[in-house]
């Protein structure tokens, strides 16, 4: 993939496949050291053992639809052109966590692409799940939380245009001040 924010897509629809009612989303950068380091964990069915040493083989998969998966192994691949690495930690009942890291200078690295969009079309499209978005950049941060907004919002649903493009301002604008863009 050409950006990174499609392999968190992927892996996101993964989790909601998996029936997870909560997603987390975690993208965190470290100038200094380079690294960037991306997690999505989730409370979806999970997977057996088997199963979660199987996932970045892209011939192992448990859709009877087709016989290949991708998404995962192409994640995997792109943290370890980078130097860097996949984890993915499950069990039965209990969810997925997986947690990639790349080398961010390195030059295989791939950029992170449009994460705002991205987030946004995952909350806008699964209105029926959770989301909590976290975004840290060389240790400031911020955290967008639908469990929060839909307390806030009552009735009104995430989808709707205006709140739509609320959340898509929120998260840009800060993007932009914990990247040293806006004081």
């Amino acid at each position: 993939m050409r950006e990174l924010s499609l392999n968190i897509l992927d892996v996101a629809q993964n989790s909601i496949a998996a029936g997870a009612s909560l997603i987390e989303i975690v993208v965190q950068e470290n100038s200094e050291k380079c690294e960037m380091l991306i997690g999505i964990y989730d409370n979806g069915c999970g997977m057996s053992a088997e199963e979660a040493q199987n996932v970045t083989d892209p011939f192992f998969t448990t859709r009877t639809t087709r016989k290949v998966g991708m998404g995962i192994p192409l994640f995997k691949l792109a943290a370890e052109m980078t130097g860097g690495a996949l984890r993915v930690e499950s069990s039965k009942n209990a969810g997925t966590r997986i947690t990639a890291e790349f080398k961010t200078d390195s030059v295989d690295f791939v950029p992170l692409g449009d994460i705002c969009s991205t987030i946004l079309m995952l909350i806008t499209m699964n209105t029926d799940r959770d989301f909590l978005y976290t975004r840290k950049i060389d240790g400031r941060e911020f955290t967008l939380d639908t469990r929060e907004l839909k307390d806030i919002l009552g009735d009104v649903p995430l989808n709707e245009p205006e709140v739509a493009q609320w959340i898509k301002g929120f998260i840009e604008e800060q993007t932009q001040i914990i990247s040293g863009g806006v004081k």
